[in-house]
């Protein structure tokens, strides 16, 4: 893959919070993963971003992979799985948890709901940083993702 199909695939960051949004964001910089970030920052939020729904009726976005917290308002990421593992447009997009939950029923809930992988937040910049360089390696590089569903081909 060219350095340039690699910046083509966009990662769709949900996150409420700025400061953890920035941390992922510079985590990434250091990287060198240069994919467009499309952040938003509420469960609903990001549902629109998929289906096109909301303030983005008719212009859903494919992203590469969806990092999702935990803990979001209005509609929370473990309904926001349960929503895109509901739908056949989305049923195979892989789902990142990257949260700062510590608690087992949420991993468990997260896998149960179809999660590809769950990671806590390291509280240590560095562990971070190292986090998401094997994160966007697997994920935007390795990873085979699946077709797309033929009603989107």
């Amino acid at each position: 893959m060219t350095q340039k199909a690699a910046s083509q695939r966009m990662i769709l960051l949900v996150e409420d919070n700025p400061d953890d949004e920035a941390l992922t964001r510079r985590a990434l910089a250091k990287n060198n993963i240069q994919n467009e970030v499309l952040v938003a920052r509420d469960g609903a939020e990001a549902l629109d971003c998929l289906f096109g729904t909301g303030g983005r009726a008719g212009r859903p976005i494919a992203p590469e992979v969806v990092l999702l917290d935990l803990k979001l308002p209005k509609i929370d990421g473990l309904e926001v799985l349960r929503r895109i593992r509901a739908d056949e447009r989305t049923r195979r997009l892989p789902v990142v948890i990257l949260t700062s939950s510590r608690e087992e029923r949420d991993v468990i809930s997260g896998y149960d709901l179809g999660a590809n992988s769950y990671i806590r937040k390291p509280v240590d910049f560095a562990q971070f940083v190292e986090a998401v360089r094997q994160l966007g390696l697997y994920w935007l590089v390795l990873n085979e993702p699946p077709p797309p569903p033929l009603s989107a081909a």
